[in-house]
Order: C-alpha cells, then sequence, then structure tokens
C-alpha cells in the first residue's frame, strides 16, 4: 500500500506505519457506536448549585489559590479561522448574492467595535465608509484591502469596543485569567494557534500585555503551542485507498480538536481551566462567568481530597465496610455504575477496581440547558468494561437508526458549552499521561474534497469527548449566560456583545 516515499514522508511528520494502517481500518470498519444509557440530568448525573453553595465554593477556590501554591492555567484552543462566520459576506463579495444576515451586517454596520478601523483602513485609501458603496465596504472588511478579517482566526479579530480601544478574544481571555486563573497574582494561559497565524498572536501580546499587568496587577505568563503535524490523519479515497495529492504525495489533514490532547499533555499545572477562543463576553457581563469558573473549580478541589483520601485508605485498608462506602461515593457521586457481575467478584476484584476507577484524571465540566445550540450532551454511558460513566457524547456517536438511542440522545436536557476543569495530576503529584485515559474509538469519518475530488477524511476522538471519555467527572450546571459563542459575525451584534 506505501511506497518507499510514502514510509519516509510518514516518519518524517513523525507518526508510525502501523498508525496509519490502523486509521485506515477505521475507514474500511468505521468507528463502534456509543451505547447511551440514558440522558444525564439535574439529580441524575448533573449537579445543581445554589448562590449559596457557588459563592461558598468559589471562596473556598480563593483561599486555595491566594498564596500561588496551586498552579493555575487557562488553556485555550485558538486555531480556528473566521471564515465560517463571514460565509454570507463572501457570497455577497463573490457572487453579490444577499439575504437577511447581509442586510442587518450593513444596516447595523456602525455597532461593530471593528467599525472604527475600517473605517481608517477606507479613508487611507481615500474611500469614505458612509459613502462608499457596498462591495467596497466588504472587500475593505474581508480582504488584505483593508483588516483581512476574512483570513484572520477569531482570537485576532475586535469583538467588543470599549473606551480606550477595541478589544479581541485573546485580550478578553487574559482578563478573565486575571480573575479566575490568578494563583498569588501570577497568570498562566495558554493557546493553541495556526502556524500561519502564531506570529500575530505572539505580536498583540506583547503589544497588550503591560496594559492588563498594569490593570489588574498581576504578571502574565503566555504560551503557544501548534497542532503537531504527528497528530494529523491520512485521507482516503472512497475506496479506502490513500488519497494522493498531485505530487503523489499522501495527503494528511489536521485532526480536529481531539488532536489538542498532545499539546494539553505536555502542560504543566495542577488545575487547568479549558474555553474556547470566541466564548466571551464585555467586562459588565464578566461576573457569572467568573463566579461559576471559580466555583467549579471548588468542587474539582472537594472530590480530588476526597478521592485522594479514598486511595489512601486503600493503602492501610479494605474491610467491608469501606468497600461499601466507596461503592456508593462511586455510583452516587462519581456516577460510575459497575459492571452488572460487580456483586459477585472476590474483594480483591472490587479494590482492584475501586484503586483503577478512583486513580484517573478529574474533570468538571459546566452545563447549560438546551435551548438548541449545537453540542456534546451529558449522557450515562456504556464502558467497554460493562461499567456504565457520565460521557459529553456528540450526535456522530450515536447510533441514531437505532429507536431506543436516537428517543435516548433527545432526552438531554443540557448541553456542554466546552466549559471544563481539569486536574492533572495523581495523588503522588506526577501527571498522569492523559493518551492513556482516550477512547480511540470514538473518532469521526467525514467527506470532503480536494482539487475537485471526493475523499474521506478522519477526526480524533474529539478533546471533551473521546478524548478524555477514561477520565471521572462530574457535570455541573451552569448559567446560559456563561455561553456566548461567536458564529457569525451578527451575533457581535447580540446584547451580550455590545
Amino acid at each position: 500500500m506505501f511506497s518507499s516515499d510514502d514510509l519516509l514522508q510518514i516518519k518524517e511528520r513523525g507518526s508510525d506505519t502501523s498508525l496509519i494502517e490502523e486509521q485506515i481500518q477505521y475507514f474500511v470498519d468505521g468507528f463502534p457506536f456509543l451505547p447511551l444509557s440514558k440522558a444525564a440530568t439535574l439529580g441524575d448525573g448533573i449537579i445543581y448549585l445554589s448562590d449559596e453553595q457557588v459563592a461558598e465554593l468559589a471562596a473556598e477556590f480563593e483561599k486555595n489559590t491566594a498564596e500561588g501554591e496551586l498552579a493555575l492555567l487557562k488553556f485555550v484552543p485558538a486555531s480556528g479561522a473566521a471564515t465560517r462566520m463571514f460565509k454570507s459576506l463572501f457570497s455577497f463579495l463573490e457572487e453579490g448574492k444577499t439575504d437577511s444576515s447581509v442586510e442587518a451586517f450593513f444596516t447595523r454596520l456602525s455597532e461593530f467595535a471593528f467599525y472604527e478601523d475600517l473605517q481608517d483602513a477606507l479613508a487611507s485609501d481615500g474611500h469614505d465608509i458612509r459613502t462608499a458603496d457596498r462591495q467596497l465596504l466588504v472587500d475593505y472588511f474581508l480582504t488584505d484591502k483593508g483588516l483581512g478579517y476574512g483570513n484572520l482566526p477569531k482570537g485576532l479579530l475586535e469583538f467588543h469596543r470599549y473606551d480606550e480601544r477595541p478589544r479581541t478574544p485573546l485580550e478578553e481571555h487574559l482578563v478573565e485569567g486575571a480573575l479566575y486563573a490568578n494563583a498569588g497574582g501570577r497568570v498562566q494561559l495558554h493557546f493553541t494557534v495556526s502556524p500561519e497565524h502564531r506570529d500575530k498572536f505572539e505580536k498583540l501580546v506583547v503589544e497588550v500585555l503591560p496594559t492588563y499587568e498594569s490593570r489588574f496587577g498581576v504578571k502574565y505568563f503566555v504560551s503557544f503551542s501548534e497542532q503537531q503535524a504527528s497528530t494529523d490523519t491520512i485521507a482516503v479515497n472512497l475506496d479506502n485507498t490513500p488519497f494522493r495529492e498531485k505530487d503523489g504525495r499522501v495527503l494528511f489533514r489536521p485532526a480536529g480538536h481531539g488532536a489538542l490532547l498532545e499539546n494539553l499533555n505536555a502542560l504543566e499545572a495542577d488545575i487547568v481551566f479549558i474555553k474556547n477562543i470566541d466564548n466571551v463576553v464585555p467586562d459588565r457581563l464578566k461576573e457569572p462567568t467568573v463566579a461559576y469558573k471559580k466555583a467549579l473549580a471548588g468542587v474539582l478541589l472537594r472530590y480530588q481530597k476526597r478521592i485522594f483520601g479514598y486511595l489512601e485508605k486503600l493503602d492501610n485498608s479494605q474491610d467491608a465496610g469501606l468497600i461499601q462506602e466507596l461503592d456508593d461515593f462511586l455510583r452516587q457521586e462519581l456516577c460510575i455504575a459497575p459492571p452488572a457481575a460487580f456483586s459477585s467478584w472476590a474483594d480483591q476484584e472490587k479494590v482492584a477496581y475501586f484503586r483503577q476507577k478512583l486513580d484517573r484524571p478529574l474533570r468538571v465540566c459546566g452545563m447549560v440547558k438546551n435551548e438548541g445550540e449545537p453540542g456534546g450532551g451529558p449522557f450515562w454511558a456504556t464502558n467497554a468494561d460493562g461499567s456504565a460513566s457520565l460521557q459529553i457524547v456528540e450526535s456522530a456517536q450515536v447510533a441514531m437508526d437505532d429507536p431506543a438511542q436516537r428517543t435516548t440522545f433527545q432526552e438531554a436536557t443540557h448541553f456542554n458549552p466546552v466549559d471544563l476543569i481539569c486536574a492533572l495530576k495523581n495523588r503522588q503529584g506526577t501527571y498522569y499521561d492523559l493518551r492513556r485515559y482516550r477512547d480511540p474509538k470514538t473518532g469521526f469519518v467525514s467527506t470532503k474534497s480536494k482539487d475537485g475530488k471526493d475523499l474521506k477524511a478522519q477526526e480524533l476522538p474529539g478533546l471533551w469527548n473521546g478524548s478524555m471519555a477514561d477520565w471521572n467527572t462530574l457535570f455541573v450546571e451552569v448559567p446560559l449566560i456563561t455561553f456566548n459563542p461567536v458564529k457569525t459575525v451578527n451575533d457581535l451584534l447580540r446584547e451580550q456583545h455590545q
């Protein structure tokens, strides 16, 4: 299947032939569906916090981090291009097509945070934004004649207007970092970016850090990484043979956000906050986000302490009382139901099972009420070992042709807005190898095209789906105001972004 040139290409990418052959086999066989037991709901997999509990947990977290003894890190996937935000505007620019979203863009143009920059770009070439025709406006907005927004990542676009200057999502994350990922004045942020835009991110950070360090009295430590070429997956023709580019080389494609597991695995921190680049709001609306981020981190620290305590108890005692206590803790609080034959197991087998389930990375995931937004939902899912546990599940992972599974999926009351707090160390303070806790059988296959030819592409298990499938997982309801993504440019006209 592979020539000597192919083998050299694979080696140069940092991968190996056996992994590529495994990927091709997934194209042939498909990925197995994840069996759903039931939807996670409030009181049955999703924790509800009262206002008093939110305040108490946030205070606990602040107390634990005030002296800087815990290393905190904010992890932001930021490589996504903004191209899809401007789909309608590109259609207008290239084909003259208009629709209601295009009309709204022009009607409310002056309300966007980037309006003044667009005005300046036009003026530099002798154009007046008030009299310029629509085609010229969009040309200067999307292309390098002006702002070049059609070729930039979301993280570098001006989202919000402030008195001093507009703010990009990257800057909003810097502000958020100072407000809840602040360990004794030390604020660490890590952005995953695309290679072609890394220099622009780094340039912006250099420009703005002094302002935010002065404003919040903190010291920022900002780092960047790129999706590793070794995580790219092979593309195949419709007959599952390797897809080749015009020069004969095998085509490899980025494998989705699941590839970022390698980036996360290389970082060092006690607690990691994960949040998408476009889910930010102006300062006047940040309070609920900050309060719940701290509260969720407080939940994580409480459960981590209890888990470590139980592991220590197992080192000293394995009596029937402790076994029953652990059985209750896993079932009722960690939401892990053991295999059907569990009751017939010998005590030694039960203890080994408890150790294996407790000694894993831990995450707390915010869940908002489902109001029709796309995204993975919270479910009890059946694992390969026969146990059931909490998983974030996408529709592509579910056997929708099975009426019962389809019904279960549709019964989800909440979804995950990519709001995660993670603990990456074990009881001894050693970092887990996160790659050991992913489910490689939860990838995705999709149909794409290149150079006019159809191909099949493969994504690795999503970072917060299959890549964290074997983590201890807690779901906590968070208010909808904490979820404000920007999928189209006109989303910036919503009250939450003005």
